[in-house]
């Protein structure tokens, strides 16, 4: 049994290399936004999974070692380097990019390898696999046609989501610092809602003319953001670090809860700020059915995924989210026969009535029988 460490705080450099997949985030929103037919979401899925497993690559390595010294920071902008030349990559990595795409992932997990392993022996798991397998299987798809290329990189993703769990005896015997992670996952999740904000308002900012409409929809996307965050940080992040600090096996916490569960949760709000771009564009337009998808239906599998990450951390159902996603779905195909000023609306009510529910449930567990502030995510 490791001693727990002390309390670990998110470094300046790492907070700069952020600043590179707030780039790649808005890259992944504008493939997306291209083509958002069933196979161009999985062309966007499949590019999605590289950027965000290098970022949570640095964020594991951050958090095991201590990177406040002049090697790790030059380690650090280099894989930055990469995540930037990655996000350049993105509008045309399916095209005439998918080398630099490919050769870019590789290069930014051979930094992290480096750092990682510098001084010793290199052994099998979540750093040496995208050095020996993934990061090869991406450079040799982007020199392949289109639809080997996706199949290819799906196999990559593939096989990089499954190697935590593969190797999950051996990293069990790592010591996690227990709130550095959940700050910086909470951070990447930050990113994805700032998107959101750009997305709406960057078109806004450049339209020759902004009318009522238009001003009403940017309202409420701004305000469906805000509900958004609040059904995160309100309570699910202090659950997050809670179950972190008091968990034997903080494996399964990092892997199911922050690597997986977050990379459903980013995925989700990036379909919502696809969304949110295409009704403030056309607000009195009918939703139609692929934007009606990406908002709510990304929206739902936000709210959904809490019932997975509560189950993993408590072994309890997240009921009111899992029924507010449930009943974000079953208003999916009526609002996409709403114009977009509307179906904005009532999506913006059914979280903002979540919120309140659970804000009302959480003062009543107070009232009637106190517990930790962490367990109290509904």
């Amino acid at each position: 049994m490791h001693p727990t460490p002390r309390e670990k705080r998110v470094t300046w450099a790492e907070l700069f290399f952020d600043l590179v997949f707030v780039f790649a985030v808005t890259e992944l929103s504008a493939l997306l936004r291209e083509d958002h037919s069933w196979p161009g979401v999985a062309r966007a899925l499949v590019a999605f999974v590289p950027v965000y497993w290098g970022w949570v690559g640095m964020s594991v390595h951050t958090n095991t070692h201590d990177v406040d010294n002049p090697v790790d920071r030059f380690g650090i902008f280099a894989a930055g380097l990469a995540g930037l030349f990655m996000a350049l990559a993105v509008p045309g990595a399916y095209h005439e990019r998918g080398l630099l795409f490919g050769a870019s992932y590789y290069a930014l997990r051979l930094v992290l390898a480096a750092l990682v392993f510098r001084g010793r022996q290199m052994m099998l798991g979540p750093f040496s696999v995208p050095v020996l397998v993934s990061g090869p299987l991406l450079v040799v798809g982007g020199l392949l046609d289109a639809t080997p290329r996706v199949l290819l990189w799906g196999l990559a993703a593939l096989v990089d989501l499954a190697t935590p769990t593969l190797a999950r005896r051996r990293i069990s015997r790592i010591r996690f610092h227990a709130g550095h992670l959940p700050e910086r996952f909470g951070l990447f999740l930050i990113i994805a809602l700032g998107e959101s904000i750009v997305s709406v308002g960057g078109p806004a900012a450049t339209a020759a003319h902004i009318d009522a409409m238009e001003l009403g929809a940017v309202a409420e996307s701004f305000a469906l953001a805000c509900a958004l965050w609040w059904v995160y940080f309100n309570f699910a992040a202090d659950a997050i670090r809670h179950s972190m600090a008091t968990t034997t096996v903080q494996n399964i916490v990092i892997r199911h809860v922050l690597s997986y569960a977050h990379l459903v949760f980013v995925g989700g709000i990036i379909a919502v700020a696809v969304g949110l771009a295409e009704s403030v564009a056309h607000p009195a337009g009918l939703l139609g059915t692929g934007v009606a998808g990406l908002l709510f239906g990304g929206c739902a599998l936000y709210l959904a995924t809490f019932g997975y990450t509560r189950w993993r951390m408590f072994s309890h159902w997240s009921t009111t989210r899992l029924s507010a996603a449930a009943v974000v779905l079953a208003l999916m195909p009526v609002a996409a026969r709403l114009p977009a000023l509307a179906a904005l609306g009532t999506l913006l009510v059914v979280v903002s009535a979540l919120n309140v529910v659970e804000h009302l449930m959480a003062n009543a567990s107070k009232r009637s029988e106190p517990e930790p502030v962490a367990e109290v995510d509904l």
